[in-house]
Parts: structure tokens; C-alpha cells; sequence
């Protein structure tokens, strides 16, 4: 890569950040810094062509002056591995650059160990299997063989009825097969798949599950999975995630120790590679521009710093975060736990069209999103940008069948507080007349739990939705807005406008 090259890529980098607003110093850490260095390197009358900076590899400049010496461990360095940087004030400085090889590369190139799926056969072989346990369902990934989703119901406390389906069961008998042994060579060419993990893209090997229980959703076909397969030295084959990423469709991600022998399935942390910089006989420790441009940051830091709290309070209420939980269900697709924040309405304005049924809450941040307006119906609907919105009725609002319900079911439940008080702590609503269930031939049901929950944001709220029996649903709705109607509650959990 030539001179202009390299520092065309980093200012042309900066440029886009400082048209983008005035991020660019938290995006780029030291990017002022290779600027300078940059407009050194341009304004050089000489010395040795900078060797070819990949944007992968981080760099960190130093300024250690004039009585130096270089590292002897970690990343190596030579004395005749410099350039002589000019500054446009004519500063000289004689910048020490780090031997920077990919000792990664190197050792992927070398290897010559089993492949992954080798790596994995003492795990297919043992017959083990690992499990996940979440508020409903349990997970259960018998490795090689098959994925699992049921719950256990006692019935008068002796028959233990199961409810199951098969997320997906292993095709072939041997995983290593000939076929499979044949290709070995083009798999070591090929590029490894990478996942997003928790920030961090994550390399994995895929085992592909299919013929699994008939989806009613996608006209009666098996569902299917991928299992990931990853890294992590210390861990015993754990589930660390099950998710939907399409109707009936699954992404099971393992972590293992196996695969950490293989060094492209390992996890890479960049080290960053330091450049010294040792000021010439007549020049300054630092250059000018660089002093000039620290001074500047360091004045804008103050008023930052000054501001940080209130910043960081406007930021929270902004972006509406969300935090989800996946919770799979039976015939349906993947239900979500969601919590985000509703309007910023006033409470009474809310609360008033939240039981008109004016103002609905929604959850759900997977395939599937929920929409739950008071007195009037719940739905579950997907929206895509090419086939539309899909959207199914699990039930819709009567007070006269609401009433019977409660009849039979407890629809106003008490807390018992310390002082021996009574509050109300939850109001449970019956909604039915959904779509008729195809497994079922009868209208999808739902029973509306809606609940209290204390939350620093006063207009948080959590939905998420269970299925116990087929295309009979739980809904919950928890939130701060319900606390303050609760105690309206009758005695069929009927809300009303606080006095």
C-alpha cells in the first residue's frame, strides 16, 4: 500500500465521522492520532515506505522521548524497523513500528488436527445431552440426534402428562460420513460462519436438524434447526440460547470445549500493537499539532464530564431499550418476553385511553409481535416488508363471557401486606373467539394477567405470553401505569378510572 494510500483510508474515515456529528472521537479511539501521523508521513522527505496497516490490526502511537528502550516480550521489534517522520513544522521523530504478523493465519495455515466435525464426534458418540430450563418449556439438545421443547403436568398429583415437539432430529445416522470425509479439503477452504455473541462475531460450526413435529403454521411441515456449535474452554456443552429466527425455524447455540483445538473456531481478542516514537535532535517530545489538538479534546471533556448524568438520563429515556427472553411455544411460533417503554402521555391521559382501549400495548421483539388493547381483542401479527402483515386473532373482548369465566376462575388476586392489609396484585381477563386452531378445530382463548410491577421508568411495560395447552394462551402485562388502576378492581376484575 503506498504513502497516500494508507492515510487516503483513515482521513477519509474521519471525514465521514465529522459529517456525521460530533462522535468521532468516542467511535475511533486515536484516530486524531493516525491523522497526524498521516500528515507526518506526507510531509516526509524520505526514509522507508510504511508498511501496509490493516484496519483489523489496532495500532497505539507513544511518545517516550528520547531515553528509551524497546520491549523485549510480546510483540517483536527491530532497530532498523523505523521510519523518520517531518512535521509540517519541520519536527523530526524516528517511529519504531512493531513486527506485526498474524500468528493466526500462520497457525490455520499449519494445522493439520481433526476437522470440527471430528473434534465433535466424542460428544455425538457419548449419547449425552444437554438441557435448558425456562419459565415454561425445557430444551433438550441430545447431541446428534435430536431437539426436544415439552413440559411436564402433573394431573391430582400422580399422571404426569407431557407436552413435546421435536425442534428437529438428525438426518443422517453417521455424522462423518464418506461423503462428508470427501469434502474435508474444501472445508478447510472455505470461509467459517460467524455469529454475533453478545457483541463479539463469534465463529461456529452449523449441524443441521430437520423432520421435526409438523409446524400447522407453515401447512404442516417438519420443523427444522441449526445447532451452533462454539468455543469456550470452560464450558460442559451448555445450552446458551434457543431462538426462532423464522416460523417453526431454530437456532440452538452450544457452547463447547471441543472445537477450541481447532484454531479457526477460537476466539480472538486483538492485541493492540504499540508504535514509538522518538523525538530527533531539535524537535519536541510530541509535535505541535498533536499538543494543539490534545489541548482541544481536553476542553471539551469538561463540559462533558459536567453533563454526563443528565446526558446519560436523556439517552435511557430516548432509546426505549428492550430486554427479551425467548419462551417457545407449542403449535405456535416462538413467544417473547419484551419489556420497552410505552408514550410518554401523562398518567391520567394514559390511563384514561389505556381503558378505552384507544391506547394498546405491544411486546414481543422476535418473529412474532403482540398487540393487547383493553377490552377489545389480542392479536399476534408478523409484519414483513415484502409479503405485508400477518396477523392471527387469539381472542377478543365479551363481558358476558368474561363474567361467566370469573365465575369459575379467581379474576381478582389478593397481596397480604405486613400491616395485614389487603391490595389487589393481579386481574386476570378472559378474551375468546380467536381464529379457530388448526391442531384443535375450536377459537384460540387467552387469559389477560395483568399486573403490578415496580419499575424505575413509570411507562415500562412487560408482555410476554405462555401457551400451557394448544392454542390456549396466557398473556402477561406488567407495568408500572397498572399499579394505579388496580384497586379499581370489582369483583369480576373489572378496571375503572381512579378517583
Amino acid at each position: 500500500m503506498g504513502r497516500g494510500g494508507c492515510c487516503g483510508g483513515w482521513r477519509n474515515r474521519q471525514r465521514r465521522m465529522e459529517e456525521g456529528g460530533g462522535g468521532a472521537r468516542s467511535l475511533v479511539a486515536g484516530g486524531p492520532v493516525l491523522l497526524v501521523l498521516c500528515g507526518l508521513l506526507e510531509a516526509s522527505g524520505g526514509g522507508r515506505a510504511l508498511p501496509q496497516l490493516s484496519d483489523d490490526i489496532p495500532f497505539r502511537v507513544n511518545w517516550p522521548g528520547t531515553e528509551f528502550s524497546l520491549p523485549t516480550t510480546g510483540v517483536l521489534y527491530k532497530e532498523d524497523n523505523y521510519v523518520i517522520m517531518t512535521t509540517t513544522h519541520k519536527e523530526k521523530y524516528k517511529c519504531i513500528l512493531p513486527l506485526v504478523t498474524n500468528g493466526d493465519e500462520e497457525e490455520e495455515k499449519d494445522y493439520k488436527g481433526p476437522n470440527p466435525r471430528e473434534l465433535l464426534e466424542p460428544l455425538f458418540k457419548q449419547s449425552s445431552c444437554s438441557y435448558r430450563i425456562e419459565s415454561y418449556w425445557t430444551y433438550e439438545v441430545c447431541h446428534g440426534k435430536h431437539i426436544r421443547q415439552y413440559h411436564e403436568e402433573k394431573e391430582s398429583g400422580q399422571k404426569v402428562n407431557i407436552h413435546e415437539y421435536y425442534l428437529g432430529n438428525m438426518l443422517a445416522k453417521n455424522l462423518l460420513s464418506e461423503k462428508d470425509q470427501e469434502s474435508d479439503e474444501k472445508e478447510k477452504s472455505k470461509e467459517i460462519p460467524t455469529k454475533n455473541i453478545e457483541g463479539q462475531m463469534t465463529p461456529y460450526y452449523p449441524v443441521g436438524m430437520g423432520n421435526g413435529t409438523p409446524c400447522s403454521l407453515k401447512q404442516n411441515r417438519p420443523r427444522s434447526s441449526t445447532v451452533m456449535y462454539i468455543c469456550h474452554p470452560e464450558s460442559k456443552h451448555e445450552i446458551l440460547s434457543v431462538a426462532e429466527v423464522t416460523t417453526c425455524e431454530y437456532e440452538v447455540v452450544i457452547l463447547t470445549p471441543l472445537l477450541c483445538n481447532h484454531p479457526k473456531y477460537r476466539f480472538r481478542a486483538s492485541p493492540v500493537n504499540d508504535i514509538f516514537c522518538q523525538s530527533l535532535p531539535g524537535s519536541p517530545f510530541k509535535p505541535l499539532t498533536l499538543r494543539q489538538l490534545e489541548q482541544q479534546e481536553e476542553i471539551l471533556r469538561v463540559p462533558f464530564r459536567r453533563n454526563k448524568e443528565e446526558e446519560l438520563q436523556s439517552t435511557k429515556e430516548e432509546r426505549f431499550p428492550a430486554i427479551h427472553k425467548p419462551i417457545a411455544v407449542g403449535s405456535q411460533p416462538m413467544l417473547t418476553v419484551g419489556t420497552t417503554h410505552i408514550s410518554k402521555l401523562t398518567d391520567d391521559q394514559l390511563i384514561k385511553e389505556f381503558l378505552s382501549g384507544s391506547y394498546c400495548f405491544h411486546g414481543g421483539v422476535g418473529w412474532w409481535k403482540y398487540e393487547f388493547c383493553y377490552g377489545k381483542h389480542v392479536h399476534q401479527y408478523h409484519e414483513d416488508k415484502d409479503s405485508g402483515k400477518t396477523s392471527v386473532v387469539v381472542g377478543t373482548w365479551n363481558q358476558e363471557e368474561h363474567i361467566e369465566w370469573a365465575k369459575k376462575n379467581t379474576a381478582r388476586a389478593y397481596h397480604l401486606q405486613d400491616d395485614g392489609t389487603q391490595t389487589v396484585r393481579m386481574v386476570s381477563h378472559f378474551y375468546g373467539n380467536g381464529d379457530i386452531c388448526d391442531i384443535t378445530d375450536k377459537p384460540r382463548q387467552v387469559t389477560v394477567k395483568l399486573k403490578c410491577k415496580e419499575s424505575d421508568s413509570p411507562h415500562a411495560v412487560t408482555v410476554y405470553m405462555l401457551e400451557p395447552h394448544s392454542c390456549q394462551y396466557i398473556l402477561g402485562v406488567e407495568s408500572p401505569v397498572i399499579c394505579k388502576i388496580l384497586d379499581t378492581a370489582d369483583e369480576n376484575g373489572l378496571l375503572s378510572l381512579p378517583n
